[in-house]
């Protein structure tokens, strides 16, 4: 009887317990990150920031045309974003690449041109080099008006 009273308030405290770990949120994962710090970069405009991350080999699609590391640095410079809303993180790695799709919810200037703040899709690589992680390639799939 004995190891019953010791044994049972034991697993109750542990199967209560288990309810309390399982609502936690989980910790953000790498692609997670870099996502939401390049928006973070490209909302404040903040180009030296850019220019340290993006790669010379960048490249990316947006539905008026394809963009090189120069012109995509360009395109940031007059994005006039408001502030974006990021979710649905989905992150595949195999060595040093890091692709990850995601959806953002953001007003900005793309070519000119308004895009409509709704929930679009996103991929953005990113290649692991010793001097950090690199933005590599994006594809925006948001309609321009």
């Amino acid at each position: 009887m004995s190891a019953f009273r010791i044994f049972f308030p034991l697993v109750v405290s542990l199967l209560c317990a288990m309810p309390i770990r399982a609502a936690e949120k989980p910790a953000q994962q790498t692609g997670e990150k870099l996502v939401r710090q390049l928006f973070i970069d490209m909302k404040s405009t903040n180009i030296p920031a850019i220019q340290k991350t993006i790669s010379p080999a960048f490249q990316s699609i947006h539905q008026d045309g394809p963009r090189n590391r120069d012109q995509q640095i360009e395109l940031v410079k007059g994005l006039k974003m408001a502030m974006p809303v990021l979710g649905d993180f989905v992150e595949t790695r195999s060595g040093n690449i890091l692709i990850v799709t995601y959806t953002v919810s953001a007003e900005e200037s793309v070519g000119g041109k308004r895009l409509t703040g709704k929930p679009a899709r996103r991929l953005t690589v990113f290649q692991e080099t010793p001097e950090g992680w690199r933005w590599v390639a994006h594809a925006n799939l948001q309609i321009m008006q």
